[in-house]
């Protein structure tokens, strides 16, 4: 499940179900499903109390990255795992196609506007992996990017793994936390996912005709996942791979992972000073006199 740094894995040698090995398999998936339910609630309320903990002690960010092909839960991985937490203190920002001023600017410039403050959590639904992985599959795309001669050769990607790891150690080395997912789904899953948009109204606003598009090119969407995974899991910021063929075990999974995350941290509650006390205990009598 985490890919070590260095390591060159085949996403197809990944499990994408929900029984791993035989003690699962022996449980039975309804009781596998029911004790997953139960480990993803006691976690939604560990991460609230996290989360707190987190703002109060003010010095570490957490930042986790979704990725995975269409239809791999996404989105419903951030609206379960993430429905106690404070918005205030979470953000969520969704990264489609860079527009004109994006375009100006090194294709780092709009996550680095985004990665969360000390205290927040911030996630990335879809991320600057982006850019390591739609032009590597449809070359195209870059004709339209202003970019420098030299564009798409091998030393120009060489370059793009290298800045995103520098931009993930500067971001561990002040503070944040960054948390790496990938939604592992099956080619036979997603069809079954595209399949439900088409036959389903309330769903049709989902289903755009790019996703059969990109289906064709699954081979080397995930070639190129596989070479991102060499290239930027990191012993302070490796991916983990999440099988994802039912929502019930990735979301229980990447909470899991979060937690087991902030939990690793030493925080604590900024402590209170004398003099704090004494302004706190004039406060409590000012209160309690009228």
């Amino acid at each position: 499940m985490i890919v070590k740094p260095g390591m060159k894995v085949k996403i197809s040698d990944f499990y994408t179900g929900w029984a791993h090995n035989d003690e699962l398999k022996e449980a039975g998936k309804d009781v596998v499903k029911q004790r997953a339910g139960e480990i993803l609630e006691e976690n939604r309320t560990a991460l609230t109390t996290a989360q707190e903990l987190l703002w109060a002690d003010n010095r570490y960010s957490i930042l986790i990255i979704l990725q995975g092909m269409d239809t791999a839960g996404k989105d419903g991985t951030i609206r379960h795992v993430m429905s106690g937490v404070n918005p205030q203190g979470c953000r969520v920002t969704s990264f489609g196609v860079p527009n004109r001023q994006e375009l100006d600017h090194t294709f780092l410039w709009r996550f680095w506007r985004a990665t969360p403050g000390r205290g927040e959590i911030g996630i990335f639904n879809r991320s600057y992996y982006e850019d390591v992985l739609v032009p590597k599959v449809h070359p195209i795309i870059m004709e339209d990017q202003q970019l420098p001669p030299g564009s798409g050769s091998n030393a120009f990607w060489e370059a793009r793994y290298k800045d995103i790891r520098a931009f993930e150690e500067h971001l561990v080395a002040n503070g944040t936390i960054v948390l790496k997912f990938f939604l592992n789904i099956s080619k036979e899953e997603q069809k079954k996912r595209l399949i439900s948009r088409l036959k389903t109204e309330e769903k049709h606003w989902k289903f755009s005709l790019s996703d059969l598009t990109d289906r064709q090119f699954w081979d080397h969407y995930q070639r190129a996942y596989e070479e991102v995974f060499y290239q930027t899991s990191t012993d302070s910021s490796p991916w983990y791979i999440i099988p994802a063929d039912y929502k019930w075990v990735a979301r229980t999974l990447v909470a899991d992972l979060i937690v087991r995350g902030i939990k690793k941290l030493d925080l604590r509650y900024p402590e209170t000073t004398d003099e704090r006390k004494k302004e706190l205990e004039i406060a409590l009598y000012e209160l309690q006199k009228e």
